[in-house]
């Protein structure tokens, strides 16, 4: 037994809480974490890395590594039951947009294992087998129970999952739903019938099939329904290849083999007082999109510089209720859409069933044909990619605006194809897109970065653009104005 101490203790060394750790130690903070398992994460699991997670792998110094160890996904195959209408292509849609304009296919154990080295580079580690059983506030923070330990903090971040003790200890409802059917996953190898190097989407009349391209020859992850005629009886793998064949899909054997139900919930809170939810912790939802990860990578990304703020001195306590105004509306969204998504996949009724039977097989086809070449598709992209997401910037802010969204300010900075390298200074910074020279820049204490005019990025030129350290655009000015804007939102 021992009495242990440090700025953040993490719970949970997941996707999440790895991503968060890693920040955190990156940031100057003093970082424990803990685990009740025996170590990393074997099992698959959650397995699409979205542009804008690959956007912070690569603020971290590890995009290469990500991309070196995952499998490209470069197109959508929309299909029906047993037909295929052809490959919708994501570089099109993404390819002005971000760096990374793909859909990268890397199980959750591999990142995981790229998080897990990288936190030991960085001179840091994980209890493993050291599992939080209680919590209490402290005027200091906060004490846990973690192992045979006491671990006294000055904050605390649940990133324990969807049962997470945290979230239990302090009595944070989870709200929502669990989908009334059970669901089967299977990592096949020797797959046949599928449309290479693409997310392939097959809704059928009563089944639906969702396939993501592996790592490894002809490796798939295939994910479908097990009916409610199937009831609650035992469901094997043998039962999965009948399915398969009304897909015209087959496959010679399997590394991993589950069922499972999906949960859409949400907490009711994600921070109380000194301690924060993220990731399946705070907010679960349906595998449609592949955004659960994503989600979770980036609430990481998002609290661990708050709490850095606030550890180092420069914020109050009050800035960490960003972290809940910023990231809850982004995941109630996330849980709201893919419920709805889900539920029309999954429908039993035989309205949706007939629907999906006469709409499906039109529309598809289409989608293939019209979507690369239309703005449309490119909305898509960046709803999916996760890089449209808007912050409010600050309490008052959609007040002032009259609800309406700004294209730039309160969003991902957009990229101009040169402009992201300078976000791994990971401090607050000015920009300019042409019309203005660095010389007019008022000095602030930031760096100045001037780059050619952007005009189809939305970055007008003669503007100054305030940049978060986490890369979201905190406000914009002329600027002879930027003196008396900018220094309140860097401080305070």
């Amino acid at each position: 037994m021992a009495e242990l101490s440090c700025d953040v203790l993490v719970a949970g060394a997941g996707p999440t809480g790895l991503m968060l750790a890693n920040w955190l130690v990156r940031l100057g903070a003093d970082v424990m974490v803990v685990d009740g398992k025996e170590g990393p994460t074997r099992e698959s699991r959650a397995l699409v890395v979205q542009a804008r997670s690959l956007e912070i792998y690569d603020q971290l110094g590890l995009a290469d590594q990500v991309l070196g160890a995952a499998r490209r996904a470069d197109a959508i195959a929309p299909g029906f039951a047993d037909r295929a209408f052809g490959r919708i292509p994501l570089g099109p849609l993404g390819g002005e947009l971000t760096p990374y304009p793909y859909i990268e296919v890397l199980e959750q154990s591999r990142n995981e294992e790229i998080l897990y080295d990288n936190l030991q580079k960085l001179g840091a580690g994980v209890r493993w087998e050291t599992p939080v059983t209680a919590v209490s506030q402290t005027d200091e923070g906060v004490e846990v129970k973690a192992g045979n330990d006491t671990v006294r903090a000055r904050f605390c971040v649940g990133c324990d999952g969807a049962n997470s003790v945290i979230r239990r200890a302090r009595r944070i409802e989870f709200e929502g739903i669990t989908n009334p059917h059970r669901f089967y996953v299977i990592d096949a190898l020797g797959v046949g019938g599928l449309v290479e190097n693409a997310i392939n989407v097959r809704p059928g009349g009563a089944d639906f099939l969702l396939a993501f391209p592996m790592e490894g020859r002809n490796a798939w992850r295939l994910l479908g329904l097990v009916r409610d005629a199937d009831g609650d009886g035992q469901f094997t793998e043998e039962d999965v290849r009948p399915r398969l064949r009304d897909f015209a899909v087959t496959y010679s054997e399997s590394r991993w083999f589950a069922t499972y139900r999906v949960h859409h919930r949400i907490a009711t809170t994600f921070r109380d007082g000194p301690f924060f939810l993220a990731g399946d912790a705070a907010h679960v939802h349906s595998p449609v999109g592949g955004q659960g990860m994503n989600t979770g990578l980036q609430d990481a990304h998002n609290l661990a510089f708050k709490l850095a703020d606030v550890l180092h001195g420069r914020r109050r306590d009050a800035w960490l209720d960003r972290y809940e105004a910023e990231r809850c509306p982004v995941a109630r969204t996330l849980v709201g859409t893919t419920d709805r998504v889900f539920g029309a996949i999954t429908s039993q009724g035989p309205v949706a069933r007939a629907l999906r039977r006469a709409v499906v097989p039109l529309l598809a086809p289409v989608g293939v044909r019209f979507v690369p070449r239309a703005p449309g598709g490119s909305t898509l992209f960046q709803y999916v990619s996760q890089i449209r997401i808007h912050y409010w910037m600050t309490p008052n802010a959609r007040a002032a605006a009259g609800g309406r969204r700004d294209p730039v300010v309160g969003r991902r900075l957009p990229w101009t194809g040169e402009n992201f390298a300078v976000l791994r200074d990971l401090r607050w910074q000015i920009h300019a897109y042409g019309g203005v020279e660095a010389s007019a820049v008022p000095d602030l204490g930031v760096a100045v970065h001037v780059f050619p005019p952007a005009p189809a990025t939305g970055l007008r030129p003669g503007t100054l653009y305030l940049v978060r350290p986490d890369g979201f655009v905190a406000a914009e000015a002329a600027p002879a104005e930027a003196a008396g804007v900018f220094p309140a939102l860097m401080s305070g």
